[in-house]
Formats: C-alpha cells, sequence, structure tokens
C-alpha cells in the first residue's frame, strides 16, 4: 500500500471490538518505527492502560502517554504530532466518543479484524465512526484492515475479499497469525524481533505488514538479533 501521507502521522490503531489484537499492533509499530530511525510517540487511549505499560519496557526511548478523554485527544494530538514523527494511538475497545476524537485527528487508521466472514461483517458497524469522521474531514483518515489471529494455514478466499471491498476498504495482503509468541511478548516486557528463536516468523510477518501499510517510510530491515537467541 503506497505511503501518500505528509510528514508527522497520526496513526490511529482502531476498531471498536476488543480482543483483535489493537495492542499488539500498536506497540510493535511503535517499536518498530522507532527502529527505522524515527522519532515516536505511543499515545495510549484505552481504559485498561496496557500498550503504555508494555511500550515502556520494550523500547523505553519511545515516548508514551495517556490520554483518556475526547477533549484531551482532540486537544493534545496535534501538539504530539508536531514534536515527532509519528503518533501511534491505540484505540479503547468500544464505540465511543473516544474513538471518534481519535479519528478526527488522525491521518491513517489500522483496523485489525479477526478472520472470518462474520467479524469481516461485522466491521460495517465498527467502521461507522471512521465514516463519519472521512465525511467530516474530506476522506481523512485513510484506512487499511490487518487480519488478526488467522490459523497458521490460512488463506485469504474471495468472499473475504468482497467483505472488504464492500467496506470499500482495503485489505493488507498479509495477516498476523494466531501465534503464543504474541501473547508472551507484554509478560516479557518486549517485542517479538527480540524474543527466542521461535518467535523468528512472527518477526518476518510483522515486518511484512508494516512494510507494505507504510512502505515509503521503510528505511532499514527489521534485525532479528541473533546474539539475543535461546534455545528453544
Amino acid at each position: 500500500m503506497k505511503a501518500c501521507y505528509g510528514w508527522q502521522m497520526i496513526i490511529t490503531i482502531a476498531n471498536s471490538k476488543g480482543g483483535v489484537g489493537k495492542s499488539t499492533v500498536a506497540v510493535h509499530l511503535a517499536a518498530w518505527l522507532h527502529e527505522q530511525g524515527y522519532r515516536v510517540t505511543l499515545a495510549d487511549c484505552d481504559t485498561q492502560q496496557s500498550s503504555s505499560e508494555w511500550i515502556r519496557e520494550a523500547a523505553p526511548e519511545v515516548r508514551a502517554v495517556r490520554l483518556d478523554n475526547p477533549d484531551m485527544i482532540l486537544n493534545e494530538l496535534p501538539q504530539l504530532r508536531q514534536e515527532t514523527d509519528f503518533v501511534i494511538a491505540d484505540g479503547p475497545g468500544s464505540q465511543t466518543e473516544t474513538s471518534r476524537a481519535l479519528l478526527l485527528r488522525s491521518d491513517l487508521a489500522i483496523v485489525p479484524c479477526k478472520a472470518g466472514m462474520l467479524e469481516v461483517r461485522a466491521l460495517a458497524k465498527a467502521t461507522e465512526v471512521l465514516r463519519q469522521a472521512q465525511d467530516i474531514r474530506g476522506g481523512l483518515p485513510r484506512a487499511v484492515i490487518v487480519l488478526s489471529m488467522v490459523g497458521t494455514n490460512y488463506r485469504l478466499t474471495q468472499d473475504m475479499k468482497d467483505a472488504a471491498a464492500a467496506l470499500d476498504l482495503p485489505l493488507a495482503s498479509k495477516a498476523l497469525v494466531l501465534r503464543q509468541i504474541y501473547a508472551d511478548a507484554p509478560g516479557q516486557g518486549t517485542v517479538v524481533w527480540h524474543m527466542k528463536s521461535r518467535a523468528r516468523e512472527a518477526a518476518t510477518e510483522v515486518d511484512d505488514i508494516f512494510r507494505e501499510i507504510l512502505s515509503d517510510y521503510a528505511r532499514k530491515p527489521l534485525i532479528f538479533q541473533p546474539h539475543s537467541l535461546q534455545s528453544g
């Protein structure tokens, strides 16, 4: 997906459904952009506030802030954008005014979605606030669906492609596979490319997805650190 955004972007990880991997995407994207050499701020806008705690361990150089109400989001996100290259906002797992405020300030929305026809069809409701923001802002934020928690043998079907097309939202060609390593990363305070050798496939798929979505901003290959590998 060719990037066509200006410098200093606000990227929201958005879906009104919980349990779809929003924090996983937010923390990994913030850490990935930092390792590409950018200044990154993670804005934790979810009531659970898990992503800000995670990023402080996984990538302490990334600034983490908590914006827990719509007024703070509307007032503070523009200033944060001026102070950094990328603001990554971890959105709430509910269709609230917080979600609306985020999308009214964002340049790009990444929408994680579990693979399955019922899940994709449910996005029609989940993206209602996104459509409202796009109407108000003349097309912004742009948005892309990233399938998450898919089976290892998953194949994108034409039905899934058609469902995404009906929403008029592009679908990333790669998906996040359901792997235990993603569940282990927060507890270890790290991201998958800094974990054991069993995380190699996860590290590759994360890198592939982010490079596809943000192709203009990918500077260097993700380095899976062999010196940190342990047996197993």
